[in-house]
């Protein structure tokens, strides 16, 4: 018998609790939407505006791309919401079940109506027990199940306060977020050790890749549309009338298909009409694409052949002066993916067009210098972003083994309930 086993036995042989998600906590509300009440991003706009993409990995992330309000909007929303330190945000509308302790000051800052702030009662349940609690998932299965909407579904507060959770002692709960915290702080500095990997990668490629040292191995600078071909993509249009189940159908090729991270484009989750094809431009295995409009001239090589639409740009035809992986390598380095950065924000709309690409110069050393240099980096690579070994591989496991042990942990006998966790 372990310790909480013992401790439950002991403190609630009767078994746990279970109570209401509104009886447990002082107050369950959204924040405010702008609408009528104020306006975002104005001239005198000093405070953060948290929606659900400021949720990331059970903490509040604010970046430069969060939109900004007043400090009069921010009185505003609170007096619906007054957030306070301990104080739980849950994700209600869109991407359902992102939580996050409010851990940070709260004078400059408050949240959207998709952000639900739930306020525990302390006495009765820890915030961060509930937390783990909202954070499982099960309870992530029931947000899904009670979810509503038909284009973008979400929560609705009078189900919330209904759904039925666990709520074991106060002293059993701090043990749980005791043995919990412990493994979210081993995943936390494995994510920490391998960014600062990420970062020495980053430096190593650079400086392998960088001008001085590609001429000193008899590298020569050529502008990239002098060693290949480039086109933009095409779109058939109305595009509901091209695409098609058959499957025979052309891969259509969008900037869903691909997370950030990846290198290759292996399928897609649309197909296109073989006369919609015709309207659009063909990409054959082995070639490049470049978005031009969302994450501006981040390359991706095709492990299919299928159509892009107009925000790609292919790049072909290199295979006389550059190996593919080393194209993409020295794509990828800061000063390049800057370059492309600075020419897509050059004009009112931003955007990267093919003759920005085209211009973009690149040291090109022999192809056995190019060979070496894919070898070292492609190590490089394996050890950052592998997950079948080193610090991805650990990391990956270690998450399965936090979410088995936070399930197993948060797994209590309960009362016939139909929104029980």
């Amino acid at each position: 018998m372990n310790k909480i086993e013992k401790m439950l036995k002991e403190l609630c042989p009767d078994g746990v609790e279970w109570k209401k998600l509104g009886e447990v906590c002082k107050s369950i509300n959204t924040g405010l939407n702008p609408r009528n009440n104020f306006i975002l991003n104005t001239h005198d706009a000093n405070c953060y505006y948290l929606t659900v993409k400021e949720i990331t990995s059970g903490k509040i992330q604010f970046t430069d791309k969060t939109d900004k309000i007043s400090i009069d909007a921010v009185n505003i929303i609170q007096q619906r919401s007054k957030l306070e330190i301990d104080d739980l945000l849950l994700s209600g509308i869109g991407t359902i079940g992102k939580v996050a302790v409010v851990d940070i000051n709260t004078d400059n800052w408050n949240c959207s109506e998709s952000v639900y702030l739930i306020k525990p009662i302390q006495n009765i349940v820890y915030t961060k027990f509930l937390y783990y609690v909202l954070q499982s998932d099960i309870m992530l299965d029931l947000f899904k199940n009670k979810s509503v909407g038909s284009t973008l579904k979400g929560i609705r507060k009078n189900d919330l306060i209904n759904f039925t959770i666990p709520i074991p002692p106060l002293e059993v709960q701090a043990e749980i977020v005791k043995i919990l915290d412990n493994f979210s702080e081993l995943q936390a500095e494995l994510q920490a050790e391998l960014q600062a990997r990420k970062k020495q990668y980053e430096y190593y490629r650079d400086k392998l890749l960088s001008f001085d040292n590609i001429l000193k191995r008899g590298g020569v600078v050529k502008k990239l549309g002098e060693v290949s071909t480039m086109i933009r993509g095409s779109s058939p249009r109305p595009i509901h009338s091209f695409l098609t189940n058959d499957k025979n159908g052309i891969p259509w090729i969008k900037i869903g298909d691909v997370a950030t991270n990846d290198k290759y484009i292996t399928n897609t989750k649309e197909k296109l009409t073989i006369e919609g094809s015709k309207k659009s431009k063909i990409v054959n295995i082995g070639d490049f694409i470049l978005s031009n409009s969302m994450s501006f001239g981040r390359p991706y090589i095709l492990k299919i052949k299928g159509c892009i639409h107009d925000g790609w740009i292919s790049i072909s035809n290199f295979e006389k002066y550059l190996l593919s992986d080393f194209l993409y390598y020295i794509l990828t380095t800061t000063q390049i993916q800057q370059g492309f950065r600075q020419s897509a924000s050059s004009g009112t709309v931003q955007n990267l067009n093919i003759d920005m690409v085209k211009n973009v110069d690149i040291p090109i050393p022999p192809l056995e210098v190019q060979e070496e240099i894919v070898n070292i980096l492609d190590k490089f690579e394996r050890i950052c972003n592998s997950l079948t070994e080193g610090l991805p591989s650990e990391i990956a496991a270690r998450k399965k083994q936090y979410e088995y042990y936070r399930d197993k942990l948060l797994s209590f006998d309960s009362p016939c309930h139909s929104e029980r966790l």
